[in-house]
């Protein structure tokens, strides 16, 4: 088969189907979970049945730019055979052949059929917003078609005409009709409301729900996409065109399954894109012996009668009515949106009169040459005329709503447009006409119904010249409102934990960008814009839009006068800046400055709850960069502060923090009363769960609890609420809890020995860490995958791996984990020989955590030391010893039984090995039997066996 043939085919095999194409494979139309390697492996494998395909060949084609060992092909098979069933119940699908490869020999059969699409999960689209279809839509029935036939095909189409001909009509027909094909996955982005050409992958990102953390969103939303099945359809593209052409170009090549539908004025021209272009809608030719009937039958006139009619016209529709309308759409060019809106007219001026009124404006406009696109100016010369029958009131209500960006309420357009001259009554009347005259959009959201202009209304309006003081005084009214309306909805952003209840702040956040950007410009108003950014500024980190949470609370505490700095509002700006600053640039001094100047002001101020929204950040700030017992003394401030606020989920989160501190000072008995109450504080909160910058403290409090039931000597208690756990923040995702949850999960399934379960969740946080962009965690999960490489004997490749992890934590000064990552290097570097090397290391980390307050590894980095000193040319006997009592010292003192156990099987071996059995025998056993449950765990089966052999 050639190539383009073969990835067109559909290859089934006993229950699977395979869709090269797709990279999807289903097994009884379900979809199969497989990574992207085992997926290449099937490929070329199943593409090639009953013929030998090398090893060379398999590497080359799975891994073409990379050099991999063999090891890493044996494992993605063994994966793959895994997910296939091979071998069971008498299946068998792939051999091997000794010294040659790899063959398929199941059974295979093709089709060109496309395979069943697997169901798409709705939580990926937590804002999606695919508007309402026309219940009746004339003349584009076969432009539907044909742009539902080959977007299906080819996956990526740009339906191109000219304003108001209809694109965004067309689009969302189309994507109506395969809403059904996507499982509900499709997702409308109208960046006709966008302002900046930088803010387009945010917008994308944002209506995913993805987290927004660093100045270039790219990498998140195509790690987020590319195993996701979506139809993504991007309205509006032409004044954005240099910034998503390379956008969608992308998301083409690296996200096989998303499927794009874009309109623009223009093509994008970019790599995979295929255009439809879409042609006015068809008007009758210039006959005077046509019908009404003949010109009824043409899709611009139906357009044209029915919008007549449901504007309140009444037409006999004459053969005389005929020739004018058939001469009203030729006039238009067949531009659907004219034709509405001259349609629109006849109710109030009929139909002769809308004619020469049209008339007269488009020989005006048109008085020879024409330099722009003759549909374009045939819009303007509409919007032009439909403006001039505007009232002087309706006219001026029109141009001031332009200072709107997307939808805005009756609320808002009252607050913003009326002023001295215009009174309230005289807006909502002027409203309530324009939404007649077609000149404004509604969309009912909820009970309420929102309003908007139309792109190109909107576009005209802001042509048209205003009085500069009228036009100050509308941007400060429009800045005041958002402020105002800030203030009162964005305090409760962080408790806002479903999408739905979120939806509202992101609608509105178009408006507040462009207040801000006026606000900070040339005449704007910075003490509103100050005011404006510390309202916005817990919106942006509850959204996690933390490049925008940085931009506008710098420019904002950059604008404090001597009579506003010292403020709430300084003190929001200051401790958003931090968090955002923590995020995006690491741990740095500027981050740290900002927190504490934040609470500096908290503290002046005396309000409890600001105090715990600054105490928070400053207490992961000094935990991240390794400073223990800093960390815990802004922990027990927060739990001071949390006594006089009646919020229980501040109460959880500060009581969490506490318990996470004393955890890692490994004072585990003070941890587990703090972590606990922290769990009940929770229950008290009927449901409610805050999440500042996605820290919810019940996770937080239920993930660190496993961790220290684990240490304490309750190993099942342990992992049971480690799995409940890790399920609770799966199904809230929110990014940064999961990821933290994750990591604490895979620290203590190590500590077990289920290897298994632990690459099961590294790659689960790898993907996670790269779908949200969270760079510190990804050096992290490259940490877990090397550790999980020494274990497995990979002890070179997981010594250099741990080297760079190590290096990046350093450069961003993420030190909280690198104490144990320490430890595993020093075995590593054991492994290969250096021991002096590796005893030096973990001399190292001892004395930094003495020094840091990273106390609780401390039983076990001993035990790793004596190790090592063991393993040493010549071995040191007596110092090793010296170091397992110490840890047994320091495990007791913590009330560590796990860690006791560990070093009691290390130290008892040394003695059994002196000929000291009943010595070791006297140690080991008391420890041992201490525990009730987990006798399957590694610790306890190594020390069942070491007991049974000293005997």
């Amino acid at each position: 088969m050639t190539g383009a043939a073969q990835a067109k085919d559909v290859i089934s095999f006993g229950p699977f189907s395979l869709s090269a194409r797709g990279r999807l494979l289903t097994k009884d139309g379900a979809p199969v979970e497989l990574g992207a390697r085992a997926l290449d492996i099937l490929i070329a494998l199943a593409s090639r049945p009953n013929e030998t395909v090398s090893k060379r060949d398999l590497l080359a084609r799975v891994w073409p730019d990379v050099t991999v060992e063999e090891s890493s092909l044996r494992f993605h098979m063994a994966r793959l055979r895994k997910a296939l069933g091979d071998g069971s119940n008498g299946a068998r699908y792939i051999t091997t052949l000794a010294g040659r490869g790899y063959c398929f020999v199941a059974p295979v059969s093709r089709s060109s059929e496309t395979p069943a699409v697997p169901a798409a999960d709705a939580a990926y689209l937590p804002h999606a917003n695919l508007p309402g279809r026309l219940l009746r839509m004339v003349g584009r029935a076969d432009d539907v078609q044909a742009v539902t036939r080959l977007l299906t095909a080819e996956r990526f189409v740009t339906i191109v005409g000219s304003g108001g001909v209809g694109k965004t009509t067309v689009a969302v027909a189309v994507a109506h009709d395969l809403i059904g094909a996507f499982d509900g996955a499709v997702l409308f982005v109208d960046l006709g409301t966008l302002i900046a050409a930088d803010l387009t992958v945010t917008a994308v990102a944002s209506m995913l729900g993805l987290p927004v953390r660093s100045d270039d969103a790219t990498p998140s939303l195509l790690a987020y996409l590319r195993d996701k099945r979506i139809l993504l359809v991007l309205d509006t593209c032409e004044h954005l065109i240099d910034t998503v052409a390379p956008l969608a170009a992308r998301i083409f090549a690296e996200a096989p399954q998303v499927h794009i539908l874009a309109t623009s004025r223009e093509a994008l021209r970019v790599e995979g894109e295929h255009v439809h272009k879409l042609e006015p809608l068809t008007c009758p030719p210039d006959d005077p012996a046509q019908t009404a009937a003949s010109v009824r039958s043409f899709p611009a006139v139906q357009v044209f009668l029915e919008r007549a009619a449901a504007g309140g016209a009444r037409l006999d529709f004459s053969d005389a009515d005929a020739a004018v309308v058939a001469g009203i759409c030729r006039k238009l060019d067949g531009v659907a949106l004219a034709i509405e809106l001259a349609a629109g007219r006849v109710g109030a001026y009929g139909l002769q009169q809308t004619a020469a009124l049209l008339d007269q404006r488009l020989t005006r406009l048109w008085p020879g040459q024409r330099t722009a696109p003759p549909r374009q100016k045939t819009l303007q010369a509409t919007l032009d005329w439909s403006y001039a029958l505007l009232s002087e009131v309706e006219s001026k209500v029109l141009r001031r709503l332009a200072v709107f960006v997307g939808h805005f309420t009756m609320d808002a357009a009252l607050a913003v447009v009326t002023s001295d001259s215009i009174r309230e009554s005289l807006v909502f009347g002027a409203i309530d006409s324009l939404v007649a005259k077609s000149m404004l959009a509604t969309r009912p959201a909820g009970a309420m119904m929102r309003y908007r202009l139309l792109d190109a209304t909107r576009v005209y309006a802001l042509d048209i010249d205003i009085d500069r003081a009228e036009l100050a005084g509308l941007a400060m009214r429009h800045a005041t409102y958002y402020r105002d309306w800030l203030k009162q909805v964005g305090a409760m952003a962080p408790a806002l934990s479903a999408a739905a209840e979120r939806l509202p702040l992101l609608a509105n956040l178009n408006n507040v960008r462009a207040a801000l950007e006026w606000c900070f410009g040339t005449g704007g108003d910075t003490g509103i814009g100050v005011e404006l950014a510390a309202a916005a500024a817990p919106v942006f980190l509850a959204m996690s839009l933390l490049p925008e949470c940085h931009r506008w609370s710098e420019r904002a505490n950059g604008a404090l006068t001597d009579a506003t700095r010292g403020g709430t509002e300084e003190m929001r700006l200051q401790s958003a800046l931090g968090m955002a600053l923590m995020f995006i640039h690491a741990s740095s001094e500027k981050a740290q400055q900002a927190l504490d100047r934040g609470l500096t002001i908290a503290e002046a101020c005396g309000d409890a709850l600001h105090r715990l929204q600054v105490l928070g950040p400053l207490h992961m700030f000094h935990l991240r960069i390794g400073h223990f017992r800093d960390a815990l003394h802004y922990a027990q401030q927060g739990v001071a502060a949390a006594k006089d606020v009646e919020d229980p989920a501040a109460r959880t989160l500060a009581h969490a923090l506490a318990g996470i501190s004393l955890h890692f000072l490994g004072d585990l008995g003070a941890a587990q009363v703090e972590l606990g109450t922290a769990l009940r504080h929770s229950r008290d909160s009927q449901g409610t769960r805050a999440i500042y910058l996605g820290f919810d403290g019940q996770t937080l409090a239920g993930i660190v609890l496993a961790r220290n039931l684990w240490l304490q000597g309750h190993p099942a208690k342990g992992l049971e609420l480690l799995h409940q756990t890790v399920r609770d923040a799966e199904r809230r995702n929110h990014p940064v809890t999961l990821a933290i949850a994750l990591i604490y999960a895979i620290s203590v399934l190590f500590w077990t020995g289920d290897l298994d379960g632990a690459q099961k969740h590294v790659d689960q946080f790898v993907a996670h860490a790269q779908r949200h962009s969270l760079a510190p965690y990804l050096a992290v999960g490259q940490g877990f995958k090397a550790r999980l490489a020494l274990l497995r004997g990979d002890a070179k490749g997981g010594v250099e791996s741990l080297q760079s992890c190590l290096a990046q934590f350093h450069a961003t000064r993420y030190e909280l984990l690198a104490t144990p990552f320490n430890a595993t290097l020093a075995e590593g570097l054991a492994a290969l020989g250096r021991h002096t090397d590796a005893v030096a290391l973990m001399t190292d980390t001892i004395r930094l955590c003495e020094a840091n307050g990273d106390l609780v590894y401390m039983p076990d980095l001993l035990r790793v030391k004596g190790c090592l000193l063991l393993a040493g040319a010549p071995p040191n006997d007596a110092d090793a010893a010296r170091c397992f009592k110490q840890s047994l010292d320091w495990s007791r003192r913590q009330g560590a039984p796990a860690w006791e156990l560990r070093t009691a099987v290390d130290y008892a071996t040394l003695l059994a090995a002196r000929g000291e059995a009943d010595g070791a025998r006297a140690l080991l056993h008391p420890i041992f039997v201490q525990f009730a449950e987990g006798a399957e765990t590694a610790d306890l089966r190594s020390a069942a066996r070491l007991l049974a052999s000293l005997r």
